[in-house]
Parts: C-alpha cells; sequence; structure tokens
C-alpha cells in the first residue's frame, strides 16, 4: 500500500500509516513517499515491521510486512494515499 505525503511524514503520520495497514492482515507491503522523512517515523513504520514477524513467528503463520521509504519526490502521477 503506498502513502504519499507533500512536505515531512512525521511520526503522527506512521501512527496513521500503521492504523490503516493493521486493519487489513493480508498487506505485505507499506511504501512512503514523501519530500522528508523523520528518524522516529522511520523507526516506528520498522518496529512496526518486526513486530509483524515476531508475532508470525510465535504463532506460526506466514506473514510479514515490508517498508519502503522513498524520500525527496512525491509524484502526482502515482495513485496511493494521501497523508
Amino acid at each position: 500500500m503506498l502513502f504519499k505525503k507533500r512536505g515531512t511524514f512525521t511520526e503522527e503520520d506512521a501512527r496513521k500509516v500503521i492504523e490503516i495497514v493493521s486493519e487489513r492482515p493480508d498487506e505485505r507491503e507499506i511504501i512512503v513517499m514523501a519530500e522528508r522523512v523523520t528518524d522516529k517515523a522511520k523507526r516506528r513504520l520498522w518496529d512496526y515491521a518486526r513486530g509483524v514477524q515476531l508475532m508470525a513467528d510465535m504463532t506460526g503463520e506466514d506473514r510479514s510486512v515490508k517498508v519502503e521509504i522513498l524520500e525527496g519526490y512525491v509524484s502526482e502521477h502515482v495513485k496511493g494515499v494521501e497523508l
């Protein structure tokens, strides 16, 4: 799932993304496209991905979430969730 943000992607934005993705257990990828991403926001997304992997390992599920962070440019032509 692709999330776009003009300006700075903050920790609060990361919380919103995690809430949205948590409601969709079949989601396997989080892509964030923003002009700038704070270190705290990156940490929160990576922690979420690690948490999903740990829970899947404990329950025997085959689930993981990949996190991609694209920083510097936000394309108007790519469809995604605007934050």
